[in-house]
């Protein structure tokens, strides 16, 4: 099941492994994505926290690890097509894979209809 940071980031969860990207809704707001300053493979993160950038014509995004942990993969399409972001960013536009220390913080994010709304009030 897939569940969402009030970021704009997005966590399927595998066991212990976080899968982690932006939603489309953030790709749609950021514009065209030039480039993706992807995280060390090994680095700790912690929820809430500024974990990589991304950047795109308009401006530099900060994005922030929806759960804590530490990250085991990157997307390495990205270093050379990080228009996957745009195209496909809840698929394979993903950015890492977290492993995660504490399970229990999916609890925290929002589920697929509480991110809608919370879109809709940002407009």
């Amino acid at each position: 099941m897939k569940k969402y940071a009030k970021t704009h980031e997005w966590v399927v969860a595998d066991g212990k492994i976080a899968i982690v990207g932006i939603t489309n809704h953030a790709q749609d707001k950021l514009g065209d994505v030039v480039y993706v300053d992807l995280p060390q493979v090994g680095k700790a993160v912690k929820k809430g926290e500024a974990m990589m950038s991304i950047e795109s014509v308009k401006a530099a995004s900060d994005i922030y690890a929806p759960v804590s942990g530490r990250v085991v993969a990157v997307n390495e399409k990205l270093n050379n097509q990080p228009e996957l972001v745009n195209k496909d960013p809840e698929g394979e536009g993903w950015l890492v894979k977290i492993e995660m220390t504490s399970e229990s913080e999916l609890n925290e994010l929002l589920n697929e209809e509480e991110y809608k709304k919370l879109c809709e009030e940002e407009g």
